[in-house]
């Protein structure tokens, strides 16, 4: 049986290249970028759109999530397969290659154009988030330098839950910037490792409530309680948004490299003229 080989219109049998052309896959791996961060501003614009802070309007919070998902899935198809296809089709040609090798170099052409696009695409996006973890770390350090009473930090929404009360009792509140920075620094120490508060330290907590609001020992524990399963709540859901996404990214990465590297066997076969052949 005598073995497929392709040659290109015009090459020689003796111009054969190397494996890998650079020039194409950084091509396709930057256009893949370029669809990708257009795609995203569409995509934030629609959805901001979805949204709204009124009750009944807008779509519900899991309707978004599924719907973003679904768009990062769409999103990566489409970039990944223009990526892929131009690396393909703009590669180099390769004479007196059997058919099958040539095959696999398309393949993989495409493949590595979906690797570089994700890593630059990741590069891109580190450099804003490390900026906002940069800011982020600088305020907390000058919150605890100048007080909890001037910077918000992320535990004070929970704090003023806990220290609500009637004006009066508030009047008579001795030291209130004091209380709060102490119950912050509880709260955040206790539950950064997904711990609560334990029994010394609810009782302090629920001492300083009943002082603050004027509330009585019973009432004061209720409300300690209530406010600690508020932010066990509220840290599960941020959790499972948070591996509900990493899902989605995933499933996304794996559909992006299967897409690019087909488009790029479709892209070298039509470059080849050897597509119709193939299929």
């Amino acid at each position: 049986m005598i073995d497929t080989v392709v040659v290109a219109p015009g090459d020689s049998p003796g111009s054969a290249l190397s494996g890998v052309s650079w020039p194409a896959i950084v091509a396709g791996a930057i256009a893949a970028c370029a669809i990708t961060l257009l795609l995203l501003a569409f995509g934030t614009g629609l959805g901001l759109s979805m949204v709204s802070p009124w009750y009944g309007v807008g779509v519900s919070a899991t309707t978004f999530k599924i719907t973003t998902g679904l768009y990062l899935i769409v999103i990566a198809m489409i970039a990944s397969s223009i990526g892929g296809y131009l690396a393909g089709r703009l590669r180099s040609s390769w004479s007196g290659v059997h058919a099958d090798e040539v095959y696999f170099r398309d393949t993989a052409h495409g493949f590595v154009a979906w690797a570089l696009a994700s890593v630059l695409g990741a590069a891109l996006l580190a450099a804003p988030a490390t900026s906002f973890l940069g800011s982020t770390a600088a305020g907390v350090t000058q919150g605890a330098t100048a007080g909890a009473n001037q910077n918000a930090g992320p535990m004070d929404g929970y704090v003023d839950t806990l220290l609500r009360a009637d004006p009066a009792a508030q009047a008579s509140a001795t030291n209130p910037a004091d209380s709060r920075g102490e119950i912050s620094r509880l709260f955040t120490r206790s539950f950064r490792n997904g711990a609560e508060l334990k029994g010394p330290d609810r009782d302090y907590v629920v001492k300083v409530v009943a002082a603050r609001t004027g509330l009585g020992q019973p009432d004061a524990e209720k409300r300690v309680n209530d406010v600690i399963m508020q932010v066990k709540a509220d840290a599960d859901t941020a959790r499972k948004a948070t591996a509900s996404l990493a899902f989605w990214l995933t499933a996304s990465l794996l559909l992006g490299a299967f897409c690019a590297s087909l488009a790029a066997t479709e892209g070298g076969g039509l470059r080849d003229g050897t597509w119709k052949r193939r299929t």
